[in-house]
């Protein structure tokens, strides 16, 4: 296909119901146009809305769309008789002949079955998005005038997107691979110390969409709710985003130290609610979730220094920490309707209020205890604290969780 004459700066109209799979098209998109106006809407009447205000250069679209399906969409833009005809991707979850060809009479650019294959979009919208020979460039977003740093965090909290990926998400699933095609139960070995992985994909797999049962709590139940295609959809998305990793040393450093202490309350509270003939998977996510606002706030602070603002060496990075590290996770887990279950074990992993505690939230407790305890600190005074009573576990039985 031959590219068409673009504006310097195209616009597209994405219309998806699902947030996570609207957030996956929006990062994929401009991955291969970082520079395009996106519009962003969940239904079909938003859509017709914004198609009726605002002249587009490409229109991406779900059949399932509530409302007005995605095919009435097309139909209504067909019927405009614009010249050329607008370009129109439409997606659907139907791959039967009989869709196919009730679509084909209103020639969309590109008919998609989901879950979407990542390269053959990525290739559609070249073709689409991208004049032969061109280059697009994109400047990193300044700060404006006057910003401070604590502004410029309270402002990210409400729309951070998460944090740095920890895990190398080719090697991930290349090491998920048979001949069959993707393990899922190798894929999970592979990311299940990653928390922004885990966490999108336990959101996802609870959005409305995908929503059937009991609320998804653990990344297995995650994955398999998802499936396959999904699964690696999202966490292929992830891996498009710009602040994807972590570039500045020192930054990169403070990440690893959350990490690894997530990881250390991860292990013992799988380890503890083995003991205690608990929900292990549940205990050990709550682990890997819980510096997730920390990690959240890091990649923020990458994002002021590449807009030009001053961070000093450990100071600040600490106070900012300190000042917005709990308030980035409750904001993104709250924001992401991460099961209630599941954040009140994450709550319980800084403080134990008042009234009654399930066990498996005194075992979080007790693990972060356990996690942030340095080499040289006894944990004779931990067996005799109130979460320990509770539990009953007394020093022999953390003496020999220690040592593992």
């Amino acid at each position: 296909m031959t590219a068409v004459v673009l504006p310097a700066v195209p616009r597209v109209l994405i219309a998806e119901a699902d947030p996570w799979s609207r957030d996956l098209l929006k990062h994929v998109l401009l991955n291969v146009r970082c520079d395009a106006r996106l519009d962003l809407c969940a239904d079909g009447q938003e859509a017709l809305r914004l198609l009726a205000d605002n002249p587009y250069d490409l229109v991406i679209v779900d059949w399932e769309l509530p409302g007005i399906d995605g095919l009435n969409v097309l139909r209504n833009v067909r019927q405009r008789k614009r010249n050329p005809p607008l370009p129109f991707i439409l997606m659907s979850s139907r791959n039967d002949s009989a869709s196919v060809r009730e679509a084909l009479p209103l020639a969309p650019a590109a008919y998609l079955t989901k879950p979407l294959n990542m390269e053959s979009l990525t290739h559609r919208l070249q073709d689409l998005l991208v004049n032969a020979g061109e280059e697009v460039a994109c400047e990193v977003p300044t700060l404006a005038p006057g910003m401070t740093l604590s502004a410029y965090l309270e402002r990210r909290r409400e729309l951070a997107e998460g944090a740095a990926l920890m895990t190398d998400v080719q090697v991930a699933i290349n090491r998920s691979l048979n001949p069959g095609g993707l393990d899922l139960v190798r894929l999970e070995g592979e990311i299940r110390t990653d928390p922004q992985i885990t966490a999108v994909l336990i959101a996802a797999a609870n959005s409305a969409a995908q929503h059937l049962g009991d609320p998804v709590q653990t990344l297995g139940q995650a994955l398999h709710r998802l499936g396959t295609a999904q699964s690696m959809n999202l966490i292929l998305g992830l891996a498009l985003k710009r602040s994807a990793r972590l570039s500045d040393p020192l930054l990169a450093d403070y990440a690893e130290r959350y990490w690894e202490l997530s990881l250390h309350t991860a292990e013992y509270a799988r380890t503890l609610a083995r003991l205690l003939d608990l929900d292990q998977e549940r205990c050990y996510c709550a682990g890997i979730l819980h510096c997730l606002g920390d990690l959240a706030l890091l990649m923020c602070l990458q994002e002021w220094k590449q807009a030009g603002g001053e961070l000093d060496e450990w100071e600040e990075i600490g106070d900012a920490l300190a000042e917005f590290g709990a308030a980035y996770g409750s904001a993104l887990r709250t924001r992401w309707r991460l099961p209630l279950e599941l954040r009140e074990l994450i709550a319980a992993v800084y403080q134990l209020g008042g009234g009654v505690y399930s066990r498996e939230a005194l075992v979080m407790n007790m693990a972060a205890q356990l996690a942030r305890l340095t080499e040289h600190e006894g944990i004779e005074a931990l067996a005799k604290s109130r979460t320990a009573r509770l539990l009953k576990i007394g020093l022999p039985e953390l003496m020999r969780l220690r040592k593992k």
